[in-house]
């Protein structure tokens, strides 16, 4: 991508030279202050914010380029894509060059049917990257009329190895639009059995000009391949429609505005994986704002938002979805994430059991409750979930492992250890050397001191998996630990606490073991540091006996004390 539209972040010594104009030293400090606030916000990611100190700003310096330009940047990210039009035409009418600003202008040009003044803002030089040029003048052509010549500029585009599949897709919806499904098909396909896949859209899609072409098996065997034996309401309702002989009508796109709009989401799709999501939730707004009933466009954009923290505004994009569309459930139960991770986990459960309430036959959903209710530490009601939702599964597959692992974390934190054993060996028959499951039965195992040596091979063989993960290590220390092994036990809880340093219970670990070796100084200041970290009562409870009679006096009273029990 070659798009450069980023916040200007200006260090703050810059930030009062910018401002240094004003008279009054009043006044300048005010202005300071509220540019400070907007750049901090800025780099957070809280793009409300942002817009509101950038506005204030723009009050008292109004033709600053900068500032102009991250305002708009701020209300596009918020979502305020007509504000953003607003500062984009201020920026226009002064001469003032900005990619953003065309961007927003192009959007703007094409959501009113103005395809002539589109095509003439390439014309006049506008450029953003080579991507979505060439995708974004093909459906330009099509608005224009001029369907021969988008096939053109996407075929041209498909002599780079890179574009390709992009262009090659785009064209088919092009095509699909034109009502040549046979040729979109053929393009679909892909080569040596793989179909063109861009996200979400590209499998409906696939679906759908199947569906056109009267060949319903097909489209079946396209959804059964995606699904994989997991739940989803859209798809399961397109499948039975199928199944029923209907013809399913072809959607993705039904005019030229609706391509642009899926130019973004493409765009959107392929940029929210990587370092700059900024940009995915620039097309993501943009695809919004061309089509507000966009559901694939509210996710994408919510999405973003919920990885950058900024749950406020993830939610409000989950609640764009109507109830009366299929993917509502899976909005739903992105609502919940993001309340959770926002520290509202009462109203996510609230949520999730009102939607497990209109969707009783969905599995995902009791997996989305029995996780809200597990972090929650409430494990009897989130056993339950969890066992609803196992029920439902219409065949058991190997990507189901999670579940059975999260219902056996349940059972164990319930005292079920039988029941909780049992779940964990069946997930790692579904998916074998598992290392989270691994870890925590084998980590169980110890802690129980059974079947230590079968323990020890286990979380062994996690840590190969995943050796930098601090808990899986910290189990093998631990197992070193019970066994006796401290010499064995000591660099591997050392190595976990670098890698999860202010985990009360690795750090307490490591000082048990420390103690066992004789490094009776250095166990204390682990105990403290344990302590410092917020361990539970009773854990810490055991470290402070630990620190004022020793971990030796400490065992002797647990060890007479189980011997009576």
């Amino acid at each position: 991508m070659t798009l450069k539209f980023k916040p200007v972040l200006v260090a703050a010594s810059a930030a009062l030279l910018v401002l240094s104009p004003l008279g009054s030293g009043l006044r300048a400090e005010s202005l300071a202050g509220d540019y400070l606030a907007a750049l901090q916000a800025d780099y957070d990611n809280d793009y409300t914010a942002a817009a509101t100190y950038y506005t204030r700003v723009l009050k008292r310096d109004p033709k600053n380029v900068q500032i102009l330009q991250n305002a708009l940047l701020a209300d596009i990210a918020k979502g305020s894509v007509d504000e953003a039009l607003r500062i984009a035409t201020q920026m226009h009418a002064s001469g003032n060059q900005s990619q953003l600003a065309d961007l927003v202008k192009l959007a703007h040009d094409i959501k009113v049917g103005d395809f002539n003044a589109a095509a003439q803002l390439f014309a006049g030089g506008a450029r953003f990257s080579p991507l979505l040029d060439g995708l974004v003048q093909g459906w330009i052509a099509v608005g224009q009329g001029n369907m021969t010549g988008a096939l053109a500029r996407f075929d041209k585009m498909g002599s780079n190895k890179t574009m390709k599949i992009f262009s090659n897709f785009h064209k088919a919806l092009a095509l699909a639009l034109a009502g040549d499904f046979e040729a979109a098909e053929k393009i679909m396909e892909g080569v040596n059995g793989r179909p063109i896949r861009i996200g979400r859209d590209s499998l409906v899609s696939h679906i759908q000009i199947l569906s056109q072409l009267e060949r319903n098996d097909d489209a079946i065997k396209v959804i059964d391949d995606a699904m994989n034996g997991s739940a989803d309401v859209q798809l399961s309702g397109m499948r039975a429609r199928l199944k029923k002989g209907e013809t399913l009508d072809f959607t993705t796109v039904t005019d030229a505005k609706q391509g642009v709009a899926e130019v973004f989401i493409t765009l959107a799709s392929v940029l929210a994986g990587q370092d700059n999501q900024r940009f995915g939730l620039i097309y993501g707004r943009l695809a919004e704002y061309l089509r507000p009933d966009s559901v694939e466009a509210h996710l994408r954009v919510a999405n973003i938002l919920d990885s950058q923290g900024q749950y406020a505004l993830a939610v409000d994009a989950y609640n764009k979805v109507p109830a009366s569309n299929p993917r509502f459930f899976t909005a739903e139960i992105g609502r919940a994430s993001a309340l959770r991770a926002d520290g509202k986990p009462d109203a996510a459960i609230e949520v999730l059991r009102a939607l497990a309430k209109g969707h009783p036959d969905v599995p995902n959903v009791f997996t989305a409750l029995g996780d809200a209710l597990r972090g929650q530490s409430r494990f009897a009601e989130a056993t339950k979930a969890y066992d609803r939702a196992i029920k439902l599964l219409p065949e058991v597959k190997p990507n189901h492992w999670f579940l059975y692992y999260a219902r056996g974390i349940t059972y164990e934190r319930e005292g079920k250890w039988d029941k909780a054993e049992a779940d964990f060996r069946f997930a790692l028959k579904l998916s074998p050397d598992q290392p989270l499951v691994l870890n925590y039965l084998g980590y169980g195992l110890v802690e129980k001191k059974i079947k230590m040596d079968e323990a020890q091979k286990m979380i062994e063989t996690a840590v190969k998996k995943r050796p930098d993960d601090g808990y899986i290590t910290d189990s093998l220390g631990w197992v070193f630990y019970q066994v006796g092994k401290y010499d064995k036990a000591v660099p591997q809880l050392e190595r976990a606490v670098e890698l999860m340093p202010v985990d009360p219970t690795i750090n307490d670990h490591l000082g048990d073991a420390y103690w066992m070796v004789g490094r009776h100084r250095e166990a204390r200041f682990q105990w403290l540091r344990a302590l410092s970290f917020g361990p539970d009562k009773t854990e810490a409870a055991r470290i402070r006996k630990k620190l004022n009679i020793g971990l030796d006096a400490v065992r002797k009273a647990e060890t007479v004390k189980k011997a009576k029990n």
